[in-house]
């Protein structure tokens, strides 16, 4: 008789100790000022990598959809957020004190509800925008969804002319956000993109969004919406890009339509094509990977060689591919 895995949210045990034991030693690391304080935004920065690539995961290396378009639904997550908070987060301020912690329970609040209302606006616009486009399919489709980052950035460069934003400063970039991403929250908002997209993997609907990449035309012949999976796909997948964009935001504390270019589209699909097209763990080893060497080399290379960086990790790119197509882990998953 077969032994049942003993489960949790549909993770492994072997996942959740690994997750809580990952969040504890750099927590500790982080106590002890053994990392610095730009080491630890790198370290988030990875989680924020993780979450937008694992979007596009669900809708290149599950679906079969190559897309452009993660970098506009990053950016609409990271502005819409941004204006809440910019709003609204010094109105509502509980200041709650423990004992052994003391937290603004107000500011956290409006964090929670501006990065999910982002996350939901760019899911509904990915909803809008894919119904006509995801019938294009293939290249097309790839061409379509990098005009619509065109689009967004271009509208990010006029949010104080053509968008009703004065406060976003357009061209300028938007300052005075609220610094409220903490490691926690980065860490813990992962680990919950990760467990959904798993269980929606391993449902009939995660079988249904497979077969279509596998072979479209038999998957329409077994009477499967071949469409109506394609959007779904696209539109997690654009949640995942605007939390993502969300947690940017409020990290760094200041947005500028220069991050949002059509070429940090690539980012992400760099990021998949070398953790494993359809790999959760390698896209999320792969994003940490990313994060930290385009940023660690930053402090390792002399001053003056700081663009080698950006050669580095491409050329890693090519190895790989070269060497193992299946990416780094192929189909191996943690947990």
């Amino acid at each position: 008789m077969k032994k049942r895995r003993l489960e949790f949210l549909g993770a492994s045990w072997l996942f959740w100790v690994g997750a809580i034991a990952v969040y504890a030693v750099v927590q500790v690391l982080f106590s002890t000022n053994v990392i610095t304080d730009y080491m630890k935004t790198v370290i988030q920065l990875g989680c924020v990598m993780a979450i937008v690539s694992l979007g596009l995961n669900l809708i290149y290396g599950f679906n079969g959809q190559f897309s452009l378009g993660q970098w506009g639904f990053y950016a609409i997550g990271a502005y819409a957020s941004a204006d809440i908070t910019y709003r609204y987060a010094a109105k509502v301020s509980i200041p709650l004190d423990l004992g052994f912690a003391t937290f603004d329970a107000g500011k956290i609040a409006i964090f929670l509800v501006a990065i999910a209302f982002g996350a939901l606006l760019a899911g509904v616009i990915a909803y809008l925008f894919g119904l006509p486009v995801l019938k294009m399919g293939g290249d097309y489709f790839g061409i379509a969804t990098l005009g619509f980052t065109i689009v967004v950035k271009v509208l990010a460069d006029n949010t104080d002319t053509i968008l009703p934003f004065p406060e976003m400063k357009g061209a300028r970039g938007m300052v005075g956000i609220p610094r409220l991403t903490t490691w926690f929250w980065s860490f813990f908002l992962l680990v919950l993109c990760i467990i959904i997209l798993r269980n929606i993997l391993h449902s009939s609907t995660g079988r249904a969004i497979v077969s279509v990449r596998e072979n479209e035309i038999a998957a329409k012949a077994m009477g499967i919406d071949t469409v109506k999976y394609k959007t779904l796909s696209f539109v997690i997948g654009g949640i995942y890009a605007g939390l993502a964009g969300g947690i940017y935001a409020h990290l760094y504390a200041f947005l500028h339509p220069s991050l949002f270019h059509f070429i940090k589209s690539f980012d992400p699909m760099i990021i998949v094509v070398f953790g494993g097209l359809g790999s959760i763990t390698g896209t999320v080893v792969a994003a940490f990977a990313w994060a930290l060497s385009l940023e660690g080399l930053r402090i390792i290379l002399p001053s003056g060689a700081e663009a080698w960086r950006y050669i580095i990790y491409p050329v890693a790119l090519l190895l790989i591919m070269l060497l193992r197509p299946q990416g780094l882990l192929g189909g191996v998953e943690w947990g």
